[in-house]
């Protein structure tokens, strides 16, 4: 095990750590990498001074509703792209309305689904965003016959990038996007080296409130500082101590 002295050393490892993660990496999985316990504001220091380093670079450190990961800026997905043999998948209008509901009136049953479109929703509709990831079943309601409650996931979230659904776009902006025909899940590559699929959390349930990952509140300050989770002391950013 190489010593670690400086804070370059630390991010090393952290970089080392989420370009090889299969998926996004919480702020409780980073802080196994040490021995140290560092406060928020040395945790605050090192991430974003990481992201500051790739801020040149076609990848970028991001943070999503399940963790930080390294993916692909989207000026450069298109190039990409071409790489690829399979094209991206489109859904129908009737997909993508089921889940523009789901996303923003969350939780919902079929049943509401169907009051809101006027039309019957197909049970392919529903397996086909649950098999995608970006559903699941949180519970039933207590009423006749006890139907499922539908919300959306984490996995919803990190797909589009996202932190929390308070980033969703307007409505209007969803329904313009169907209106084109395309999907409204942008598409980007993940930058790693394993290829398992993570398994996705919920997103949460009851209306657009969505719980933040497990550290609290991850939306940036005025300053573009990152907001980690206890409140943050007065003063300049901590360095990790040297060790040795």
């Amino acid at each position: 095990m190489l010593p670690l002295y400086k804070p370059d050393d630390y991010k090393r490892v952290l970089e080392t750590a989420l370009l090889v993660a299969a998926e996004p990496l919480p702020l409780s999985e980073l802080k196994k990498l040490f021995d140290q316990e560092f406060d928020d504001d040395t945790w605050r220091t090192l991430l974003d001074d990481l992201r500051r380093d790739w801020a040149n670079r076609g990848a970028e450190l991001v943070q999503l509703a399940s963790g930080w990961r390294f993916q692909t800026r989207p000026e450069y997905q298109s190039y990409l792209d071409r790489l690829k043999n399979d094209k991206p998948p489109k859904y129908s209008r009737a997909v993508m309305e089921t889940l523009a509901i789901i996303a923003y009136r969350q939780p919902v049953t079929r049943g509401d689904i169907e009051d809101i479109r006027g039309v019957a929703v197909s049970p392919n509709i529903l397996k086909t965003l649950e098999g995608r990831g970006w559903i699941d079943a949180v519970g039933h309601r207590d009423a006749p016959g006890r139907p499922a409650l539908y919300a959306t996931t984490r996995r919803f979230l990190d797909d589009l990038g996202l932190r929390s659904l308070t980033e969703l776009p307007p409505l209007t902006e969803i329904e313009r996007v169907m209106d084109l025909g395309q999907s409204a899940i942008p598409e980007t590559t993940p930058v790693k080296t394993r290829t398992e699929e993570p398994d996705a959390g919920h997103a949460g349930s009851g209306q657009p409130s969505a719980p933040q990952p497990e550290h609290g509140s991850t939306d940036p300050d005025a300053n573009g500082q990152l907001d980690l989770a206890e409140p943050q002391s007065e003063g300049p950013a901590a360095a990790p101590e040297p060790q040795g």
